[in-house]
């Protein structure tokens, strides 16, 4: 496994809690979380629906602050940031994948690949040859002129993981990325994420619900009610 034999974990996630309110009612999600990535490692996480599954993706990502506890990503304490911070540091270091794709329909691939690289200080032709690069790698060099509603399902996704990939992130987090796809699509995504796990060393995070998908992972880990199990 790439990384495995760094002694430094990737990701450390220590004594994480997280809780909603609904109403009068807090909802307790994650209960003294523990974890550990090493760099290079593909991690899927399971569980029923509601175990705080993608909660955990989100607190990982920044996208979400925890109750208590720290996460450290790539020996930055994430949990310490203040917004602007995280702002910075997701748009360099963390590359999204989701189940529904979150393409903009009046982008173009290429537009919608370019995006995260707005936030950047490369001059347009530098831009220009990553997203090229991206998308060259998955497969759609032929497609980047298309909007979304012009591509299948599974190119929507594929387009989805270019957008990820273009800042070369330190890791991708992908919450369900085969969940809305036919089984040959989503043995395409799935594909395209191990060679970029095994080819390119990219550390992936994975929500699944499905074992096929799983399957793929060195790890997996499975929630249950906000705690992993000893499985």
């Amino acid at each position: 496994m790439t990384g495995a034999q760094d002694h430094q974990p990737l990701v450390r996630v220590e004594h994480v809690s997280k809780s909603y309110r609904r109403g009068d009612i807090v909802v307790r999600v994650l209960r003294d979380i523990h974890l550990e990535i090493a760099q290079g490692e593909f991690l899927a996480i399971m569980g029923p629906s509601g175990s705080g599954k993608s909660t955990l993706l989100n607190l990982i990502a920044g996208i979400d602050r925890v109750d208590e506890g720290t996460i450290t990503v790539g020996g930055r304490v994430v949990t310490s940031m203040n917004e602007t911070e995280l702002a910075r540091w997701r748009s360099r270091n963390v590359g999204f994948v989701f189940q529904f794709y979150n393409l903009i329909p009046v982008l173009t691939a290429f537009e919608n690949v370019e995006l995260p690289l707005s936030l950047t200080a490369l001059p347009r032709k530098e831009r220009i040859e990553h997203v090229e690069a991206a998308l060259s790698l998955v497969g759609l060099s032929d497609r980047m002129d298309h909007y979304p509603a012009q591509l299948s399902g599974g190119e929507q996704q594929r387009v989805a993981i270019a957008r990820a990939i273009v800042t070369d992130p330190v890791i991708i987090v992908a919450d369900e990325p085969t969940g809305d796809l036919d089984r040959a699509s989503a043995e395409e995504v799935l594909d395209l994420m191990t060679r970029l796990n095994e080819d390119m060393g990219k550390t992936i995070v994975m929500v699944t619900h499905d074992p096929h998908a799983s399957g793929r992972a060195h790890v997996v880990r499975h929630l249950d009610k906000g705690e992993f199990d000893s499985r």
